[in-house]
C-alpha cells in the first residue's frame, strides 16, 4: 500500500517564522494526523529553503557566511514545528547533500536531453522575488508591483529550460485531472494563466553575481535557479524511500502556486520522466486585526510567544477552527478569546469538570456502569452522537475541519445541556432506588459523552486530548474508528478530582511578539 506523502512549502530562512507559517504547518499536521487516525501510514515532510541572492546579502549584512545564517534560522523553523507539535516525519534543507545531489543529478539529465540551453537574456530582474520580470508584470501606469521591490534592467548569458514546450500538455494534464488544485476554483485561475504563451525559465543565475546556490553541474560558472532547487525538496526527500513518491499533497500558500507549483514543478517532473503530485492544497492568508501582516507597523503576532501565553492546542485550534481551508481570514485577539472562552473554557473545559465533580461526589470518584434503561435524554444523546460523529468524519475527509470542529462543539454543548436536563445533583439527593439507579446512568452518559467527543479532537488538539484521557481514566486501545462507537470502556475507571485545562487568560497585550 502506498504511503500517504503530505508536504508543506518549505519556508525561506530570510526571516523568523510568523503567522502565516505556523498555520501551514499546523493544517497539513492536522490532515497527516487525521490521515494516521483513519489506518493510513502517513510521511509527513516540511524544511527550509536556504539559497538565494536574499539569504546571502542577509548574511553579508551580519558579517557572517551564509551558512551560519541559514543554521540559526533554519533552527528557529525547527523549534516552531516542536513547539507546535508539529508531527512531521521529516525536516529537509535544501543545504543538505542528500538534496544537493539530487537537484544536480536532474539538471544533468535535463541537459543531456536537450531540455536546457544557453542563450542571452536582456530584460528586467526583481531582487526580492529572485525572478526576470516581462512587461505584463506592470501594473498599467507602467510602474511595478510593490512585491517585486527593486526592479532593475539587466544583460547576461543563462541556461534556459524549456518551459513552454510542455504548455500544451500541462493544460490537457489540468482538464483531464480537475481536482489537481484544492480549492478548486483555484485549478481555473491556472488554466486562466496558461492561456497566455509561456516563456521558457531561466534556471541560472552567474556566479559572479549569485554565489549562494547549488552550482550547475555542466556548468559551474552558474549557480541553479531558486525555485529549480527548492522544489525538487519535495521528491529529493523521499527518492530513496520506496512507495512514497509522488506526493498525495502538496500545502502551500496561495501566493506560490502560480507559477512555482501548479506550472514549474509538474513540467520539472514530466521533463524528468518522474510522477506528477495528485494535489495541490493551496490555503489563504491570514490578516491581522483587519490588517496586512507588517512586523514593521507591529500588526503582527508571534506564534511561539502566543503559544507560551494561552497555549499550543488553544492556538491550534484557533487557527482550524476559524479559518476555512483555501479562503482568508482575520486573526484578532478578541475573536481568539471569544473562542477560547466559549468553546473552550466554557464548554469543553466546563464538561471535563462537571464530569469529574460528580463522579467524586456521587460515586466515590469511579464512573459507574449504566444501570437504568436507556430514557429520553440518553437515547436523543446518542442519536446526536451518531450524527456529530458521521459528519465529523465527512467534513474532515473534505478538509472542511472549521465545520467539523463546530459540529464537534455542538457535541460538547448538547451534553452540558443534558447534564443540566438531567441533574444529577438533584438524584443525589434522593434515596430512591429508581433515582440512584438514574444517577448512576447519568454519570456513565456525561462520561461516555465526553470521552466520545474529546476523541474527535486528537489531530488538532493532541495535548488537550491526552490531559482529558488521563484525568478519566481512559486508556485508549484499538483502531481510532472504532473507539468512535458509543459503548463501556470507562466503567470502574478512576477520575480525577479535578482538571484546569484553558486557565483564565490575562495580559492580552502579550498577544503580540
Amino acid at each position: 500500500m502506498k504511503t500517504f506523502y503530505i508536504t508543506t512549502a518549505i519556508d525561506y530562512v530570510n526571516g523568523s517564522p510568523h503567522l502565516g507559517h505556523a498555520y501551514e504547518k499546523v493544517l497539513t499536521d492536522v490532515i497527516a494526523r487525521f490521515r494516521r487516525l483513519m489506518g493510513d501510514e502517513v510521511y509527513f515532510l516540511t524544511g527550509v529553503d536556504e539559497h538565494g541572492q536574499k539569504v546571502q546579502q542577509s548574511a553579508k549584512k551580519r558579517g557572517i557566511e551564509p551558512q551560519a545564517f541559514c543554521d540559526e534560522v533554519s533552527q528557529e523553523f525547527r523549534a516552531m514545528c516542536v513547539k507546535l507539535n508539529i508531527s512531521n516525519n521529516d525536516f529537509i534543507r535544501t543545504t543538505e547533500p542528500r538534496h544537493k545531489n539530487v537537484v544536480a543529478r536532474l539538471l544533468q539529465q535535463l541537459f543531456d536531453k536537450g531540455e536546457i540551453y544557453k542563450a542571452e537574456y536582456q530584460g528586467f530582474y526583481s531582487t526580492r522575488q529572485e525572478q526576470f520580470l516581462q512587461d505584463k508584470d506592470r501594473n498599467p501606469d507602467g510602474s511595478w508591483p510593490e512585491i517585486f521591490g527593486e526592479v532593475t534592467q539587466i544583460t547576461e548569458s543563462n541556461y534556459f529550460f524549456k518551459l513552454k514546450a510542455y504548455q500544451d500538455w500541462l493544460v490537457q494534464y489540468l482538464k483531464d485531472n480537475d481536482g489537481f488544485v484544492f480549492p478548486r476554483y483555484r485549478q481555473k485561475q491556472v488554466l486562466e494563466f496558461l492561456a497566455e504563451p509561456l516563456n521558457d525559465l531561466c534556471i541560472s543565475r552567474p556566479r559572479e553575481r549569485l554565489e549562494w546556490g547549488i552550482p550547475l553541474p555542466f556548468d559551474v560558472n552558474y549557480v541553479t535557479y531558486v525555485w529549480f532547487d527548492a522544489l525538487v525538496n519535495y521528491y529529493s526527500a523521499v527518492e530513496d524511500k520506496p512507495g512514497i513518491w509522488p506526493a498525495d499533497f502538496h500545502v502551500i500558500g496561495k501566493d506560490i502556486l502560480v507559477p512555482p507549483h501548479a506550472v514549474y514543478w509538474p513540467i520539472m517532473l514530466k521533463a524528468c520522466g518522474l510522477p506528477i503530485p495528485k494535489t495541490l492544497l493551496a490555503h489563504g492568508w491570514w490578516s491581522i486585526n483587519g490588517s496586512k501582516m507588517s512586523k514593521s507597523t507591529g500588526n503582527f503576532v508571534d506564534p511561539m510567544g502566543f503559544a507560551d501565553q494561552y497555549g499550543v492546542d488553544a492556538l491550534r485550534f484557533f487557527m482550524i477552527r476559524e479559518m476555512s481551508v483555501g479562503q482568508d481570514s482575520d486573526f484578532s485577539l478578541n475573536q481568539f478569546l471569544v473562542r477560547y472562552n466559549s468553546e473552550l473554557a466554557n464548554n469543553l473545559g466546563n464538561l471535563v469538570n462537571r464530569t469529574l465533580n460528580m463522579v467524586n461526589r456521587f460515586a466515590g470518584g469511579a464512573v459507574p456502569a449504566a444501570v437504568a434503561a436507556d430514557a429520553e435524554l440518553e437515547t436523543e444523546l446518542k442519536t446526536l452522537w451518531v450524527k456529530t460523529r458521521d459528519e465529523f468524519l465527512t467534513l474532515c475527509e473534505g478538509f472542511q475541519f472549521h465545520v467539523a470542529l463546530e459540529r464537534a462543539f455542538g457535541f460538547v454543548t448538547a451534553t452540558n445541556r443534558y447534564v443540566e436536563q438531567r441533574a444529577p445533583w438533584k438524584l443525589g439527593k434522593s434515596a430512591e432506588t429508581a433515582d440512584q439507579a438514574l444517577l448512576a446512568t447519568a454519570l456513565a452518559t456525561m462520561a461516555e459523552a465526553l470521552r466520545l467527543a474529546v476523541t474527535l479532537l486528537p489531530a488538532v488538539m493532541p495535548e488537550t486530548t491526552e490531559k482529558v484521557y488521563g484525568v478519566i481514566g481512559y486508556t485508549p486501545a484499538g483502531a481510532w474508528r472504532e473507539r468512535l462507537d458509543w459503548a463501556a470502556p470507562l466503567t470502574g475507571a478512576k477520575v480525577a478530582e479535578t482538571a484546569i485545562l484553558f486557565p483564565r487568560p490575562q495580559a492580552p497585550e502579550a498577544a503580540k511578539g
